[in-house]
């Protein structure tokens, strides 16, 4: 059974990333023969003399008028060799939040760059993303290389710029490759065209890069989202079940497991495992279940049930990297509910550590973050969180700021100091591996 491998795209606007998707899906065959005739007639329409593979991915109505990608499309394929959940990210500066959604659960990051534009603000700050959210792996595809007469020396100074880039925000494993997502140059097949590149295609990269590692490998995380507990039943044995449901965000968990419920540290263990009307001796994730415990102990939405061997701290006080999302400042003091799992707690802003400077790959001092900007904070919450590290765990280390009259989302944020340690300091404890040209 091939391995599943989640991957993002994102890069400039007219980095051609829209094509490079849609040359991707078509040259590995992944297009139903009525979805190319319809993007065939729409390139009809338009005038065009060669189908816009574009028109693959921008699906909505209003990027296809606009000619941009809005949205975060997520698109489902598969070769011999593995099968793909490809998240396709708006280039467009002011969705840059969307490229936070689709990078966050991914094992590889696509970030295309106009080999004659080079490195540009928004490259900088997507590649920013990946460090900060420890995307495994990040591929850098230098398009549009026709368009330079497959010239070498424009590509390998493009590439050395990137190199240079993302080993300044931390980036290990960069790979770049040199494309022409129109022509189809090294996308699925190498191309002849690029006889000084000998590396492989964008795709055969994609079948052979590693995965992240199993979630059941990591301790056991279930953020409670519901406690299922009938008032009323007509069998008997019904009336007194209590089950705590929701999906596990990490770990495995087995019937007879001690567990520990934060924050409070009560203590039982797992009785029984329920999913769709069945019973489990086992279940992991990302499986959505129902524990039944032990013990009648008081549980509640928003709490995490966790294994007794390993159990993390709760705190009050946080120490996070934000992405700002909106279009007003934050500042000292702002009052925000924090979402962490499925608990939701009130809690201000008590001090802005800096900003990231993106050319300098540092961080700058700075009293307030803009739209975009990404960001030290300190925060300190009206009540605890069992907070981890997010360089340990993505899912007991990862919260959203939300505003409270309106309920916005205004920040995408990781535990603790992943920008202190990213900003100016290459190589953060990610893998190790080849950063090829």
């Amino acid at each position: 059974m091939p391995t599943l491998l989640r991957l993002a795209t994102a890069g400039s606007v007219d980095d051609g990333k829209s094509t490079l998707v849609g040359r991707l899906l078509y040259d590995s065959k992944s297009v139903l023969a009525d979805q190319f005739d319809a993007v065939e007639r729409v390139s009809r329409d338009r005038g065009m003399e060669t189908t816009d593979l574009a028109l693959l991915t921008d699906g909505l109505r209003s990027e296809r008028e606009q000619g941009i990608t809005i949205d975060v499309a997520y698109r489902y394929f598969a070769t011999a060799e593995r099968s793909f959940i490809l998240a396709d990210c708006p280039g467009h500066v002011q969705y840059t939040r969307n490229t936070v959604t689709g990078a966050s659960t991914a094992d590889v990051v696509v970030v295309l760059v106009d080999v004659r534009q080079g490195v540009q603000e928004q490259t900088r700050r997507h590649l920013a993303v990946a460090s900060l959210l420890r995307v495994p792996h990040v591929i850098v595809v230098v398009n549009k290389i026709d368009l330079v007469d497959y010239d070498e020396q424009t590509y390998r100074s493009v590439a050395a710029d990137v190199l240079s880039t993302a080993a300044g925000l931390g980036l290990s494993d960069v790979t770049t490759v040199p494309v022409s997502a129109l022509v189809g140059d090294n996308v699925v097949d190498t191309s002849s065209r690029t006889p000084w590149y000998d590396g492989p295609s964008v795709l055969a990269l994609l079948e052979t890069i590693s995965p992240v590692g199993a979630p059941h490998s990591e301790p056991l995380r279930l953020p409670v989202q519901l406690v299922i507990r009938p008032q009323s039943a007509a069998d008997e044995s019904f009336r007194d079940y209590r089950g705590y449901a929701g999906q596990i965000a990490s770990g495995l968990v087995r019937v007879g497991d001690p567990v520990t419920v934060q924050p409070g540290g009560r203590t039982s263990t797992v009785a029984g495992i329920d999913a769709a009307g069945t019973e489990l001796t086992e279940a992991f994730a990302p499986q959505s279940v129902t524990l039944r415990l032990s013990d009648d102990i008081d549980i509640s939405r928003g709490d995490l049930i966790v294994t007794s061997r390993s159990v993390p701290a709760v705190t009050q006080d946080i120490d996070g990297t934000v992405a700002w999302l909106v279009d007003h400042d934050l500042v000292p003091r702002t009052k925000v509910l924090l979402k962490h799992g499925t608990r939701t707690v009130q809690a201000m802003v008590t001090e802005i550590g800096g900003r990231l400077d993106l050319d300098a790959a540092r961080l700058e001092p700075s009293e307030t973050l803009g739209l975009n900007d990404i960001g030290h904070v300190r925060l300190r919450l009206a009540s605890p969180i069992p907070a981890e590290e997010y360089l340990h765990s993505r899912a007991g280390g990862s919260f959203l700021l939300v505003d409270a009259q309106d309920g916005t989302t205004l920040a995408a944020g990781m535990v603790g100091d992943a920008l202190l340690s990213t900003a100016g300091a290459p190589g953060h404890g990610r893998q190790s591996g080849t950063a090829a040209v």
